[in-house]
């Protein structure tokens, strides 16, 4: 669940700019480690504050927070395809800090820059230790989900995405990757505070279902239609993988439900493929067909089934 930045600095949702600036002053006063060194329930507590004031002190991200577009963390509400930005979805790198981290700082009111550092030098003064140094923060982690094909997933490929304010991300997706893995992308995320590090984009990968392979573990497996012919003669047929058609042998005699492997066809060339043959009579059934079995002399033979 997420975190409340409002009730990090105790003011509601109607508060002005200057009621979320005094809630912080006074939570800094009372929490700053240099003020209460080793406690860290306190520190962290303060570092929860500073993450929200980095939020709410920005009218941008604050009407955004409001509206629901990003959350407590400054991260967008949207998703992201291979393609790039959703229609309407939009990412921000310039959000409040995340409570372990840091945030890209924000504006006093009306628009109006502000210094942490300034903030902790009015309330201790210029002399207090640490007071300055202690407001370089880390950026917040961009997160965001990107959509991949099946097909990339199983070989990997390298995509581009672009964000809404104009940047773009190139994407190595690596071979064999699965819905819900993350990808990192170092110094990618929301800018630091105060001259601090640039946090990380964190790409959360959803691979779309293909229309006939699916996986299993490290192997592959999809159903191929053969005809009446190739399954009572055999044949060598051109058959689809991950990467790229292959020549497949039909032994004659094949059944529906019979599978053939090819070895090294499955995931990132470790696994295997499976291919689960299906005989398949034409739509409309010719009379050649039909004399021909009405002459076979096995044609009452009835193949296992079970028992109701």
């Amino acid at each position: 669940m997420s975190w409340d930045p409002y009730g990090s600095l105790g003011v509601s949702r109607a508060s002005s700019a200057d009621d979320i600036r005094r809630a912080y002053r006074t939570l800094a006063k009372e929490l700053h480690p240099d003020v209460r060194p080793g406690d860290k329930a306190a520190e962290e507590r303060f570092k929860r504050a500073t993450a929200a004031f980095n939020l709410l002190s920005d009218p941008v991200t604050k009407q955004r927070f409001d509206r629901g577009e990003i959350d407590a963390d400054g991260n967008e509400r949207m998703a992201f395809n291979a393609r790039g930005p959703r229609q309407g979805a939009r990412t921000y790198a310039g959000a409040g800090a995340a409570p372990g981290g840091g945030g890209t700082g924000g504006a006093a009111g009306a628009g109006d820059p502000f210094d942490l550092g300034d903030i902790f030098s009015d309330l201790f003064g210029p002399g207090f230790g640490g007071a300055r140094t202690y407001s370089r923060m880390r950026g917040r982690d961009i997160r965001f989900t990107l959509d991949i094909d099946f097909l990339d997933s199983i070989n990997g490929a390298k995509r581009r995405i672009s964000l809404a304010e104009g940047r773009t991300l190139d994407v190595a997706i690596p071979a064999g990757v699965e819905t819900g893995q993350a990808l990192r992308l170092k110094n990618q995320g929301g800018a630091g505070v105060q001259g601090g590090p640039a946090g990380d984009a964190l790409v959360e990968l959803r691979v779309r279902p293909h229309t006939f392979f699916r996986r299993e573990g490290q192997d592959v497996h999809m159903d191929l239609n053969i005809s009446l012919t190739e399954a009572v003669e055999g044949a060598r047929i051109q058959a689809p993988t991950p990467g790229g058609n292959v020549t497949l042998t039909i032994p004659a005699g094949s059944n529906t439900g019979k599978v053939l492997r090819l070895k090294g066809k499955g995931v990132a060339g470790t696994g295997d493929q499976f291919v689960r043959l299906q005989v398949v009579l034409p739509e409309i059934v010719d009379e050649d067909l039909r004399k021909f079995v009405k002459k076979w002399p096995k044609r009452d033979y009835l193949p296992p089934r079970p028992n109701g």
